[in-house]
């Protein structure tokens, strides 16, 4: 309202011709019922087709009004444009983000159409009435008390659902954005929601805000059909109640041509105008209130996605007595994938302290992936309780203390700069970057792709060039707690070991493996044992003296021939039981190992799969 005060002289142009073009209204009934009454009727067909001739006059200089009209709306939205531009400007640009820069500056043009629009529908509702009620007065002053109640009846209901229908239109439009949030994060990472075992969680999510959306879009349909009733009733019912007070109207004085006039004025000026405002303020309207309130920067209770991953931020939970929490703690943690299913783990109590470093191995399909989707709050145990940092899984505070690498790494279409520092909350000095990627050992692949600002496309590398990608950024990370869920599989035993003691080494860093060789559970402090039934924890030493699952483990292992370079793996979670495993370069240098029994004749000696204990899957 300020805005529109401070520019006086603008409206009075627009109210200036508005008038002009209110004189068509005012004759698009005046005009035929004087050619019925003083012309047609009266067998003076000249005088009749005199009027429809002021009529059609009275068209043409409302015509030229409408033209002016749209000058003076645009003389009105421009510099409403301008200033909100320039809002978006001192605001968006002196934080250098372009992204929500593009947005505002998208939403400015949303606000500057949509207020043209309401600009002219109000006024087109304005003037129309002014100039047909106008008429109907002069025609015959008891047409008033036909049209009249009903028009103000209809308003009534209409303005008092504007504040809720807005209210409802904006809460549609904030689960909208939000449902596309969140699908804007999910589905570019579905194969490591896939690889994580995520699906069931993250498709909760998801279909939470979808039954909001529902559930809004429901609430402003039942809104909406009041917003219909009132153009029945302000709009269409006056022509009902013309036709059936018919009649009576000329018994009393109301000429026929003065009811034709009438019919006219309802149908082609009162119904129109009606459903243009009631659309345009019903939708336009709050749309534009929810897109100025944006501009403005207040905040509109717009949701936000969950968080699928870990976000930056160490974990900062003490015990009450000062010392630091564990990395992560499970309590009689039980876990099964249906109420039927036999228990992939079971009753289980570990707590890890921070800076240890733990391998988790045993054969397939016992749990191990599990174990780490349950400490990284993807899945949820059926009983038990499970802490990151003392913090409760899941949890935002736990989401931000861990970091999660699968096996199947993601890597997206930008920079190698921009992959490697996806984790962390600003901008990531290349001296940074650079250290993180020689510790881990990606500087060769950095070095051969072109450098940090080299664009990178995700199908031209192979898996192993993927999963350095993804160990560096997870290095990279705030998070304390790294789980690397057989994420070196394609990596040489070289680079796997590189990886791993980098991780090991970070400050106050906790690392758990799911180990794919032996030689990860050999590197470790501790190793978890897991076989389905129970679990054995310990030392390298304590568990070959205690665990016998262990000891075949171990004793299943043999180093590879050294023209080989490389060493038999733990088998992979492939259906087919056929998995490549790289020699001394990366996954796809034609040097592998393959580590399963149904294809013998490739088989290394010594294979871990030679003995008994891992005949299974996983």
């Amino acid at each position: 309202m300020r805005f529109l005060l401070a520019r006086r002289r603008v409206l009075l142009r627009l109210t200036a011709w508005s008038v002009l073009e209110t004189g068509q209204t005012f004759l698009i009934g005046y005009g035929p019922a004087r050619a019925l009454d003083e012309g047609f009727l009266r067998g003076r067909a000249d005088v009749g087709l005199v009027w429809l001739a002021v009529t059609g006059l009275g068209v043409l200089l409302g015509a030229c009004g409408t033209a002016r009209v749209y000058a003076a709306v645009a003389a009105l939205v421009e510099p409403l444009r301008d200033r909100l531009v320039e809002r978006v400007v001192t605001r968006g640009v002196r934080t250098g983000d372009a992204g929500s820069l593009s947005g505002l500056t998208q939403q400015v043009e949303i606000a500057r159409d949509t207020f043209a629009g309401l600009v002219m529908v109000s006024r087109s509702f304005v003037f129309t009435a002014a100039g047909a009620l106008a008429g109907l007065f002069t025609l015959a002053p008891p047409l008033l008390l036909v049209v009249g109640p009903p028009l103000i009846v209809g308003m009534a209901l209409f303005a008092t659902t504007l504040r809720p229908l807005a209210r409802r239109q904006e809460t549609f439009l904030v689960a909208d954005e939000a449902l596309a949030g969140d699908l804007g994060t999910v589905c570019p990472g579905l194969r490591d929601i896939t690889a994580t075992g995520a699906e069931a969680q993250i498709a909760a999510g998801t279909g939470e805000r979808v039954e909001a959306e529902l559930r809004a879009a429901r609430a402003l349909a039942h809104w909406g059909v009041l917003r219909v009733a009132s153009l029945t009733i302000g709009g269409q019912l006056p022509i009902v109640l013309l036709l059936a007070a018919g009649p009576w109207l000329l018994s009393h004085g109301v000429t026929a041509g003065a009811l034709v006039g009438a019919l006219a004025y309802v149908t082609q000026s009162l119904l129109p105008a009606l459903r243009n405002l009631i659309h345009g303020l019903g939708t336009s309207g709050s749309r534009l209130t929810v897109v100025l309130r944006r501009l403005a920067g207040k905040d509109t209770g717009t949701a936000r996605p969950p968080d699928t991953g870990p976000r930056p931020g160490p974990a900062d939970a003490t015990a009450d007595h000062g010392a630091p929490p564990p990395a992560f703690s499970l309590a009689s943690v039980t876990f099964a994938y249906g109420p039927a299913s036999a228990p992939v783990v079971q009753d289980l109590d570990l707590a890890l302290p921070p800076g240890a470093h733990l391998a988790v191995v045993g054969p397939s399909g016992v749990g191990k992936s599990t174990l780490t989707a349950l400490v990284a709050g993807l899945l949820g145990p059926s009983h038990g309780t499970i802490r990151v940092g003392g913090h409760p899984v899941p949890g935002p505070k736990a989401a931000a203390a861990r970091v999660l690498i699968p096996q199947e790494a993601y890597v997206f279409s930008g920079t190698l700069a921009e992959n490697l520092a996806y984790l962390r909350p600003g901008p990531v000095p290349g001296e940074e970057l650079l250290a993180a990627a020689e510790a881990v050992g990606l500087a060769p692949l950095a070095e051969r792709l072109g450098g940090l600002d080299a664009r990178i496309d995700p199908a031209a590398l192979s898996a192993g060039e993927r999963q350095l990608i993804a160990l560096t950024r997870a290095y990279l990370s705030h998070a304390p707690l790294a789980l690397l869920d057989e994420a070196t599989c394609h990596l040489d035993p070289g680079t796997e070991e590189r990886a791993e003691r980098a991780f090991a080494a970070r400050p106050g860093g906790t690392l758990v493996v799911v180990a794919h060789r032996i030689s990860s559970a050999r590197r470790a402090g501790r190793v978890l044992v897991m076989d389905g039934r129970s679990t054995a924890y310990g030392s390298h030493e304590e568990l070959m003296r205690s665990s016998g699952l262990y000891r075949d483990l171990v004793g299943s292992w043999t180093p590879a021939p050294a023209r080989r370079g490389s060493e038999p793996a733990l088998a992979l979670r492939d259906a087919y039981r056929v998995d490549a495993v790289a020699g001394p370069g990366l996954a796809g240098d034609g040097r592998h190992v393959v580590a399963h029994r149904p294809v013998g004749e490739v088989q290394a000696p010594g294979d871990l799969r030679d003995g008994g204990s891992l005949g299974r899957e996983g």
